[in-house]
C-alpha cells in the first residue's frame, strides 16, 4: 500500500532467490531498485531495517558477505542487495568476477527503476565508489546516495556529512539520505523516496 506523496508502507517482504549468473538475474514483472556499495556498508542492515526483519538479509561482521544478486519481493517493488565491492582481502579473481556480475545486472538497465549506493557516512568518498557513480552516470541510470551508519553520530554532524558527502560525490544535498539500518534513522524519508520512485516509474 503506498501512501502517495508520503512514503509507503511496507507490510510483507520475501526473500526470493540468489543469482550468480546473468542468465540467472530475474526478469521483474514490478519496479525493480537496485541497492550497491562497498562491502560492509551496511547493505543487509538497511534491508533489514526496511523489512522490519532482523534476518532476512544475512548480516556479517566480516567484509565481501554478499558474493551473488539477492532478490526480495517488497510487495510493490523488488529489490536487489548486489555484491559488495573494493574489499581488499579477497583475490584479484574473485574481485573480477564481481565486477563482471555487477557489469552484467547493470547492462539491463531497462529493468532497473531506481539504484541506491550506501555510503559510510563518516567516510569521504573512496575511488571505487566515485568508480561506481561514474558507472551509473555513463549508463544513465537515476540514483541516491544513501549516507549509512548515521546513528555514530549527532544531528549536527550528520547535516556537516551529507553536505561533504554531497560535495565528494559531486551532487546535491537532496541526492544524499542519511540513515541508519541500526536505530530506523531516516526511514521516513527514505520510504517516502521509494514512493516518488514507484509513483515515477508508474507514470512512464
Amino acid at each position: 500500500m503506498r501512501s502517495r506523496g508520503w512514503g509507503m508502507l511496507i507490510k510483507e517482504v520475501k526473500f526470493l532467490t540468489s543469482a550468480a549468473r546473468a542468465e540467472q538475474f530475474l526478469k521483474p514483472a514490478k519496479p525493480m531498485i537496485a541497492v550497491c556499495g562497498r562491502s560492509n556498508a551496511g547493505k543487509s542492515t538497511l534491508i533489514n531495517m526496511l523489512a522490519n526483519r532482523k534476518g532476512l538479509a544475512k548480516t556479517s561482521a566480516a567484509p565481501g558477505r554478499t558474493r551473488l544478486v539477492n532478490y526480495f519481493d517488497f510487495g510493490e517493488f523488488l529489490l536487489a542487495d548486489l555484491p559488495g565491492y573494493g574489499y581488499a582481502a579477497v583475490s584479484k579473481e574473485e574481485k573480477a568476477k564481481w565486477a563482471k556480475t555487477l557489469d552484467l545486472f547493470f547492462a539491463r538497465k531497462e529493468d532497473i527503476a531506481h539504484v541506491f549506493l550506501l555510503s559510510d557516512i563518516r567516510r569521504d568518498p573512496s575511488a571505487d565508489d566515485l568508480q561506481m557513480v561514474s558507472f551509473l552516470n555513463y549508463h544513465i541510470l537515476p540514483f541516491t546516495v544513501l549516507a549509512t551508519k548515521s546513528d555514530k553520530l549527532s544531528r549536527m554532524k550528520i547535516k556537516e556529512r551529507v553536505r561533504k558527502v554531497a560535495q565528494g560525490y559531486g551532487l546535491g544535498e537532496g541526492n544524499v539520505i542519511a540513515v541508519s539500518g541500526l536505530s530506523g534513522d531516516g526511514k521516513d524519508a527514505l520510504l517516502k523516496k521509494i514512493g516518488c520512485i514507484l509513483e515515477q516509474d508508474g507514470a512512464e
